[in-house]
């Protein structure tokens, strides 16, 4: 049986790391943006405009302290960043609004129909083998994903066709988004130079549909003063802080970092365990009890990643 070069095998299981790292991180997301929500009653768009913006502002902050040429060295690639930043826009604002019309488990399940996006996308767009065994691991990974949230719970799915529309192609966006992030890093773009950009043409993007005369987005604006929804309530505006420089910074870096090692269908699959995350968080913080439907989840998660790393394609 032929060895996998020393190096390779580092680069690949820095790769998977980095991919469990982001899924550890997005999994608090949900849980986060439901609050501001339900609690703050938060417009969608509005949330996802603010949570870019602070993504961008905390990395300006510390490449201006620490290393100032990082905002620089990107010539050439101002389109594809734009539109880069165009895919996020609309990756988040489907997010964001899927979580607030289907539920964060729901949505967490239709948001990883991006599996099959990205296998099939990787395929046509970046040459990425479509094996047996990734099909496999798609059809396991959202089986046991629908488990560990209790997906199959009828009081679960009182949703309308919107909600499905938007959950659908958060999932197809999300797809698109590991595809950009992939051709980034043939491209030899710094992850977080590319993460600092994209979030700030994203933020841009988000202004716009919040704001776009004659046109009325679901979860947008009502008018320029909802910009400020939360207006002096600090506490509200410390939690959207926290959701923007801790889980979506950290996870959609981590995510980007794994793109340089591992192919998009590869990393989109690895971080399917977030869902497995997310319930362990809900017992240890909420002391929600895991049933043996969601252990038995999490094992067939973890068992299809398992042997994305360990099996030979």
């Amino acid at each position: 049986m032929e060895k996998i070069p020393t190096t390779q095998s580092t680069h690949t299981n820095r790769g998977y790391i980095a991919a469990v790292g982001s899924a550890l991180f997005l999994s608090m997301t949900a849980v986060f943006i439901r609050h501001l929500t339900e609690d703050y009653e938060l417009p969608a768009l509005v949330l996802a405009y603010w949570r870019e913006v602070m993504v961008a502002t905390a990395l300006a902050v510390v490449f201006a302290i620490v290393k100032p040429e990082r905002l620089r060295g990107v010539r050439g690639h101002a389109g594809y960043l734009v539109g880069y930043g165009l895919v996020l826009a609309l990756f988040n604002a489907m997010w964001t609004l899927s979580v607030s019309l289907n539920g964060a488990a729901v949505a967490t399940v239709l948001v990883y129909s991006s599996a099959g996006f990205t296998v099939l996308l990787g395929w046509l767009i970046l040459k990425e083998g479509l094996t047996l065994v990734k099909m496999l691991v798609v059809v396991l990974s959202l089986m046991g994903c629908a488990l560990v949230v209790n997906v199959f719970n009828p009081s679960m799915w009182g949703l309308n066709v919107t909600g499905v529309l938007t959950g659908l192609l958060s999932g197809f966006f999300y797809a698109l988004y590991s595809i950009m992030g992939r051709s980034a890093s043939q491209r030899g773009l710094n992850t977080w130079t590319t993460l600092f950009y994209i979030f700030t043409f994203a933020s841009m993007f988000m202004l716009g549909f919040n704001l776009l005369p004659g046109i009325k987005i679901p979860g947008s604006a009502a008018s320029p003063a909802d910009m400020l929804w939360l207006g002096n309530a600090w506490v509200g505006w410390l939690i959207l802080a926290i959701l923007a420089v801790g889980p979506t910074l950290m996870g959609f870096g981590l995510y980007n970092v794994s793109l340089r090692y591992l192919p998009s269908s590869i990393a989109n699959l690895v971080v399917m365990v977030e869902p497995v995350f997310t319930a362990v968080f809900a017992y240890v913080v909420f002391g929600e009890v895991l049933t043996a439907t969601q252990f038995a989840g999490g094992a067939m998660i973890l068992g299809a990643v398992a042997a994305l790393r360990l099996g030979k394609e």
